[in-house]
């Protein structure tokens, strides 16, 4: 079959969906930057881990702000982001997606990357239905709920 320069007559099908948004997580220094960030990883996951491009004593508001440009998914065991004024507004300029593990706070890192990695379903399936901002809640038993409507507009 010879190639005569001509254009093909049918139009390209454009029906078919577009690939799901690649997810890029990032570990908020209350997790800790080796157990979770590891785990996460060896599950096939993107992984920014908050030592790797902040200092220690970054204010929430910077990196907060960081993660929302960059689109990334917040992950914190910082159960009060949610009631601070500065981190709220944060939040709600950057349009940051975040998740906050709801369990007492005497897991071990092991726990806490278990617990992630069997909610890592239901945080996608959030983030493709609910437009950010937003903060939601990640039980013990990896259940995902949004928490209140503080931050979601």
């Amino acid at each position: 079959m010879a190639v005569t320069g001509e254009k093909l007559k049918k139009p390209c099908d454009t029906s078919w969906p577009s690939p799901p948004e690649r997810l890029v997580f990032f570990i908020d220094r209350s997790l800790g930057r080796r157990i979770i960030p590891e785990a996460l990883r060896g599950a096939g996951e993107e992984v920014r881990v908050h030592d790797e491009h902040f200092p220690q004593d970054a204010q929430d508001q910077v990196w907060l702000a960081e993660a929302g440009r960059n689109g990334w998914i917040v992950l914190t065991k910082d159960k009060l982001i949610r009631y601070r004024a500065a981190e709220i507004q944060a939040l709600r300029a950057a349009k940051v997606r975040a998740f906050v593990l709801s369990a007492r706070g005497d897991l071990s890192g092991t726990e806490v990357s278990q617990i992630f990695l069997k909610a890592l379903p239901a945080i996608k399936r959030l983030c493709e239905r609910i437009a950010p901002p937003f903060i939601a809640l990640v039980d013990r038993d990896s259940g995902v709920r949004l928490a209140d409507k503080q931050v979601q507009k």
